[in-house]
């Protein structure tokens, strides 16, 4: 069974599908001439020429499908062609036929498996089952992966190039590189670094950085002058003095006030011996001397030594390397400034008292750290500039890394689930694909076996029978049908044996046409395919016939109803397209439906229109075409009900009810009525008598709101007092509330007469 069709981008219908959904046994479809309805026809008869076109079957299950229209007609019913015969089963051998009906029954049951395996892998909707199963597999993963990469394409986006615009290319590209990729894993700090140059605007290679040496500056640090005790001389006379004082450095200091002094003492301005001249002399000696010396050029190497470093350091700062961490090296410079200006005030010191022991700061851990940093940024440097050297090749190993740890770190867990659900449902789905083949298998060797039983029993006279004896029934008997000379064909002929084919009117030729396409329903053009199950579409098969075949038609139609309804053929589902409202209401009367209301278990209304020269398929939920007589109680079942309007509404439902359909004197519905109400009555009739279907069709008088209750409770009345009711209550449908007409008191109007 069909359960969907959309149609698009061909005839009529634009390149936004119009879908016929949740299709029913049997489905009606009216639109007028040029809607589109043949077109629908044609894509059901051969799907494969309409590319732009689907159907969807039940269970995946596709049958035969039997389609009349005017490609029927002009194939099977022109001058140039004999009707091709119509195979039916015969009667005579009835084991046969039992063998048959046992086959069929095997043969549904193998269909039934192989619709509930597809039902499995697809679902009942089409979208779900393993499929579906399958496909949120797919989904979230590619959504997982799409995660990742909005993650990172902020700063490694290049590495994604090729599939940045699309969710399921860059899956797929997850897919092989898991599979494929033999990069070195690197942490993602180390990818987004390398990215900026990498991945970034051309790059230029970046000058080494000179590392800062001091290799003397480690002695000048430990110089043995720094802890000795600079001293005269000890076999001074005054040395025994000097000493016990402490006063080397203080002594030392005032000899320079002494030779200006004219051997006065600076301190006590008492007047000296040429002996004490002397012995302050050897008290400092050549040794001291030599000393002090030393203590002087270790401050002028110290502080060289140290300027020159702090201005080479400067000079690094003043134009870092893009690799180099100055912050780090500017904390560093800032330590070893402090250092230098510490120890450079103890040789200050120093050489101000040489009999002082100094220890200075040791700079050697400072510049160690210093050139650790230099040598860092070097390196990196050196990466750099071999990057910039084979660009090329270092983006494609940076892109590998990239993936590389997608896989591994941002995607692995969600690969290792995936793997195992994919895999796992493609088990499935191949297992269940393995069946599908097996049974479909098995329904072609059983299709076969029908086939032969069927041809050891069929005959084409069935049909012919069948269709002379319809033909005479209904009158016409200015021809038959007969066996072609081929015994496998039919041809028409008069009642003298002249052939009657070239000189049928056009309502003949439509009956015999449709006559020869409903019994090619129960049977098959060849000896095969009798009892396929198929999907039946009649499209407009009333055209030019007059009303009393047009009721033949609808009845022979219906009969393929109640078949379907019961199962009892082959047909499965049934379509019926038509302009005709005649027909269209003729055919779709169903005593078992509730009004107009489709029955949905079995039956569907559709609505086939043109607007700005495209087809739009409509769906309802109720029989879309009403005759004028529903259209006039539908405005009384309305709550919004028109004042204008009212009046001659009720008049026209009285007219059609009673004085066309039932006969009935209006006159004496009066009498059933008195006072007011008798009046509302009159007002009502008195028109129907007058014609007013007629001249005063156009004729409308209003009346206010507090008129409309009184003269719907007369009108309801009529029908009530005429023993009527059951009729009014039909008609009222869901609108119809249980209560007696009440009494109108109050005043009425006046009325027309």
């Amino acid at each position: 069974m069909i359960e969907s069709i959309q149609i698009a981008n061909v005839a009529t219908y634009d390149k936004q599908p119009q879908v016929l959904s949740e299709l029913s046994k049997i489905n009606f479809l009216y639109g007028s001439n040029g809607s589109g309805k043949t077109t629908v026809t044609r894509v059901i008869a051969e799907e494969t020429n309409f590319p732009t076109c689907a159907i969807k079957w039940k269970g995946g299950t596709k049958l035969r499908t039997m389609v009349y229209n005017r490609d029927f007609v002009i194939k099977n019913f022109n001058p140039s062609t004999e009707l091709r015969g119509i195979f039916t089963l015969g009667e005579k051998d009835i084991e046969i036929s039992k063998k048959i009906a046992a086959a069929k029954t095997e043969l549904e049951t193998l269909t039934k498996k192989s619709e509930a395996l597809t039902a499995a892998l697809y679902g009942l909707d089409g979208v779900s089952g393993k499929h579906g199963e399958l496909a949120t597999t797919n989904e979230n993963f590619k959504l997982a992966c799409w995660a990742a990469y909005t993650k990172h394409k902020a700063k490694l986006a290049t590495a994604f190039d090729g599939v940045r615009n699309s969710k399921e290319s860059f899956r797929d590209r997850v897919i092989q590189e898991n599979t494929s990729n033999v990069a070195v894993l690197q942490k993602l700090e180390y990818l987004e670094e390398k990215a900026l140059t990498v991945f970034g605007p051309a790059p230029t290679a970046e000058l080494l950085i000179s590392s800062v040496q001091a290799p003397k500056l480690a002695d000048y640090e430990t110089d043995p002058v720094l802890i000795k005790k600079v001293l005269g001389k000890d076999d001074v006379d005054i040395a025994a003095m000097i000493k016990r004082l402490g006063s080397s450095d203080w002594v030392r200091a005032g000899r320079t006030f002494y030779a200006v002094s004219e051997k006065v003492c600076p301190f006590c301005q008492q007047s000296t011996t040429s002996a004490f001249t002397k012995s302050l002399n050897d008290y400092f000696d050549e040794a001291f001397l030599a000393d002090t010396k030393a203590i002087e050029d270790l401050f002028t190497n110290y502080t060289t030594e140290t300027a020159r470093i702090q201005i080479e350091i400067n000079a690094i700062l003043a134009t870092p390397s893009k690799f180099l961490n100055v912050e780090k090296l500017k904390i560093e410079k800032a330590l070893l400034d402090t250092k230098i200006a510490l120890n450079t005030q103890k040789l200050v010191n120093k050489k101000k008292e040489p009999s002082q022991v100094v220890e200075l700061e040791s700079l050697g851990n400072v510049l160690l750290n210093i050139s650790t940093l230099i040598e860092e940024s070097n390196l990196r440097s050196i990466d750099h500039n071999t990057t910039v050297t084979n660009l090329v090749q270092e983006k494609s190993r940076l892109t590998s890394q990239v993936w590389k740890y997608i896989c591994q770190t941002e995607l692995a867990t969600v690969l290792t689930t995936y793997v195992t659900d994919k895999t796992n449902q493609d088990k499935a789905i191949s297992g269940i694909n393995a069946t599908i083949t097996a049974a479909k298998e098995e329904i072609r060797v059983k299709s076969e076996e029908i086939k032969k039983l069927e041809r050891n029993t069929t005959s084409v006279q069935p049909t012919i029978d069948a269709i002379n004896a319809v033909l005479s029934s209904f009158g016409f008997r200015g021809f038959t049908l007969a066996k072609a000379d081929d015994d496998i064909c039919y041809k028409l002929i008069r009642a003298d044996g002249s052939d009657a084919k070239e000189t049928l009117s056009e309502g003949e030729r439509t009956f015999i046409t449709f006559l020869y396409f409903y019994h090619l329903l129960k049977g098959s053009n060849s000896e095969t395919g009798l009892t396929d199950n198929r999907v039946v579409v009649f499209d407009d098969p009333v055209s030019s016939l007059d009303s009393d075949v047009l009721f033949i038609v609808s009845s022979l139609i219906k009969e393929l109803f109640e078949e379907l309804r019961a199962g009892t053929g082959n047909i499965k589902q049934i379509f019926v397209f038509t302009h005709n409202v005649y027909f269209h209401k003729e055919v779709t009367f169903n005593s078992r439906r509730n009004g107009n209301i489709a029955m949905k278990s079995e039956e569907t209304f559709w609505v086939i229109r043109k607007s700005n020269s495209l087809s739009q398929l409509e769906s309802h939920s109720t029989n879309p075409i009403k005759t004028s007589y529903e259209l006039l109680w539908s405005e009384v079942r309305r709550p919004d009900r028109s004042n204008l309007t009212i009046q001659n509404t009720l008049r026209r439902i009285l007219e059609n009810y009673f004085k066309i359909l039932g006969g009935i004197d209006l006159d004496k519905l009066n009498a059933k009525f008195s006072g007011r109400e008798k009046l509302i009555c009159k007002s009502l009739v008195s028109w129907v008598n007058d014609g007013s279907h007629f001249a005063h069709d156009d004729l409308y008088v209003a009346i206010d709101d507090s008129m409309i209750d009184p003269y719907l409770t007369v009108f309801r009345a009529i029908f009530e007092n005429s023993d009527h009711g059951a009729h009014y209550k039909m008609m009222m449908g869901d609108a119809y509330v249980e209560k007696p007409s009440a009494l109108i008191n109050s005043a009425v109007p006046a009325v027309p007469a």
